[in-house]
């Protein structure tokens, strides 16, 4: 199993490019600002053909060059509905803050040519992989995970990889106070969602390093507090 990963843009959102194996075809997860030349190099390096791009949601740090990528490459791009205008409408997604770090410029967002829509438990059949789609709501009415089966040398020392866009990080969990946020929905989403999940998957998040169910669940201020039955979460939370 292929799977690079790099941070992109001005808040290093982490862009991801998985394949069964090199010199196939292959998966772009979230291509956020600048992102596409790395996307570029990956798939040169490794003879690699992207088929899809996936989005866990329409956040502009995460989505930014989607149309671009899908473009070049001729590629289905696919985004949860209660996200799909932010394609064309990012703004409406942003804080006041992140907002007027791109005003000092004009810019245009267009969907890309083909936009596929994502359902809740749907099984994603892409590039010779297998990826089941858990709408976990809270951090965007639209966000999404993807889990895929762990194939080639992880199979055997780990179940699945879980991209886990700004859902669920090292220590921490997505902000909720952007427009489309909800903080009682982000923890029911992290309750009915991840803490179900096995010890074992590797979480590979939007921002930050790599992390794992089990370590989330022994040391993340959120989770412990729903472990606890505390419904108040404590901790600094991240993303755009």
């Amino acid at each position: 199993m292929f799977i690079a990963g790099f941070p992109a843009g001005p808040w290093g959102t982490n862009c991801y490019v998985l394949a069964t194996a090199a010199g196939s075809e292959c998966i772009v997860v979230d291509p956020g600002k600048d992102a596409a030349p790395g996307v570029d190099e990956v798939v040169r390096e490794h003879g690699l053909k992207p088929v899809a791009v996936l989005l866990t949601h329409g956040h502009v740090d995460h989505m930014w060059s989607v149309t671009p990528v899908s473009g070049a490459y001729d590629a289905t791009a696919w985004i949860h509905p209660g996200d799909r205008h932010l394609l064309t409408d990012p703004m409406a997604g942003l804080s006041p803050e992140s907002a007027g770090m791109l005003l000092g410029g004009k810019y245009e967002f267009v969907e890309p040519d083909d936009v596929q829509e994502l359902t809740d438990r749907r099984t994603l059949e892409l590039a010779g992989l297998e990826l089941v789609v858990d709408h976990t709501p809270g951090h965007t009415e639209g966000s999404v995970t993807f889990r895929t089966p762990a194939l080639g040398d992880l199979a055997g020392r780990i179940s699945e990889v879980m991209f886990s866009g700004d859902l669920l990080f090292a220590g921490s969990i997505g902000r909720t106070d952007l427009p489309g946020g909800d903080h009682p929905t982000m923890l029911a989403s992290l309750r009915d969602r991840v803490l179900p999940l096995a010890d074992d998957i590797v979480v590979l998040p939007g921002h930050g390093e790599q992390t794992s169910i089990g370590r989330e669940r022994a040391s993340n201020p959120y989770l412990r507090d729903l472990l606890d039955g505390d419904p108040a979460a404590t901790g600094q939370a991240r993303g755009l």
